[in-house]
């Protein structure tokens, strides 16, 4: 058998391997230039049982397809723990390479979970239609503009029939009407793109029970479950819910010392797209539940904690904020804790309620 570390690169890759019949380790660096040829003529040729260890990085899915194809197991690892596991400040490759030989020889790779190449493409798919919303959101807020510098208010009534006539009949200058002309051109190819992939993503969760058990849920659709459940993968690999919510970064963080407990921000680990659409579904669930909107309305109405500082004149300081105005001895206004009428605590709040609501239905309904 033959344990492979190696340190992958876009443009190569620095490989330790270990011969287990005869105990001799070498090394060697392997281009991936025309199309990975060193590459691939190097795994072909290895006979027996081959196990390569590969840190989890991205521009690596024809490394792993090749791998698959020459029947060769490979195993990805995290790469925060494999950096931990060193106390060395040196870092080349030769020494990621044969850190990574060491980790496999005595069993401490930190394995985590892939998803199939038929999961990643439906990943694919939400991702551009995330990225195709993000573009007609950046083409909305021009033509808003242009229509603004004409004195035309309309907000989300300018994309109505009235509206969108209103603002193809303004007056503009030459070059300002050949950009609206390309815009709404724009918006329009958009708006068709993404209609056609909203399809697909009701389609494909349509296709999958876990999906349609998630979209039971109040402020959960398609897109939100099924990128959820493409993200999560086997449930097995959680015993509760409150590792879920760690795995999506929705959890405090915390940096807690000699029996005092200090937590702060969630932690915003894990996909920031499925985060994103955890606090959509949340804010969402609170318009249209009234049991998640009258949790939402007590959270909302707890008073934020004064500070007692030290010097009399922060007294009158109400911000909660425990950091910068109480250690700086500054005047201006705190923003690291809003406050209560502030909108972001808003944000704040329905990720709590949103967070407690999924966690607790998931671990229900076995999801």
């Amino acid at each position: 058998m033959k344990i492979i570390g190696c340190d992958f690169h876009p443009g190569y890759q620095q490989i330790a391997m270990l011969d287990k019949n005869t105990g001799e380790v070498t090394e060697n660096r392997l281009s991936h230039s025309n199309a990975g040829e060193e590459a691939k003529k190097f795994y072909a040729q290895l006979t027996g049982p081959v196990l390569v260890g590969l840190e989890a990085s991205g521009q690596s899915q024809w490394f792993e397809r090749l791998l698959a194809e020459l029947r060769h197991t490979l195993w990805i690892g995290d790469a925060a723990k494999i950096r931990a596991s060193t106390e060395r400040k040196q870092k080349t490759d030769r020494r990621d390479a044969n850190l990574l030989l060491e980790l496999l020889e005595q069993g401490r790779f930190p394995r985590i979970w892939v998803p199939t190449p038929a999961e990643r493409d439906v990943r694919q798919l939400l991702l551009h239609r995330a990225k195709l919303v993000r573009v007609r959101t950046q083409v909305k807020n021009q033509l808003q503009a242009l229509a603004l510098n004409q004195g035309v208010q309309r907000k989300r009534k300018l994309w109505s029939a009235v509206g969108r006539k209103q603002l193809e009949n303004l007056p503009l200058l030459p070059w300002a009407s050949r950009r609206r002309a390309d815009l709404l051109k724009l918006l329009d190819e958009l708006e068709g793109s993404i209609t056609a992939l909203d399809g697909a993503v009701l389609q494909e969760a349509n296709t999958r029970p876990a999906v349609r058990r998630l979209m039971t849920h109040p402020g959960v659709g398609p897109i939100t479950a099924l990128a959820f459940t493409l993200t999560l993968g086997p449930t097995e690999r959680f015993r509760r819910g409150k590792q879920v919510a760690s795995y999506f970064g929705l959890i405090p963080s915390e940096h807690s010392s000699g029996g005092k407990q200090r937590l702060g921000h969630i932690s915003k680990q894990g996909s920031s797209f499925v985060r994103g659409l955890l606090v959509e579904a949340a804010q969402s669930a609170v318009r249209h539940e009234p049991q998640l909107r009258r949790e939402y309305q007590r959270l909302a109405q707890e008073k934020v904690p004064c500070v007692r500082p030290k010097w009399p004149w922060h007294g009158s300081w109400r911000c909660g904020c425990t950091g910068c105005c109480a250690k700086k001895w500054t005047m201006r206004s705190c923003s690291r804790v809003p406050m209560q009428d502030s909108p972001s605590h808003l944000v704040v709040v329905v990720k709590t309620v949103g967070l407690s609501g999924h966690s607790a239905s998931l671990k229900s309904r076995g999801v």
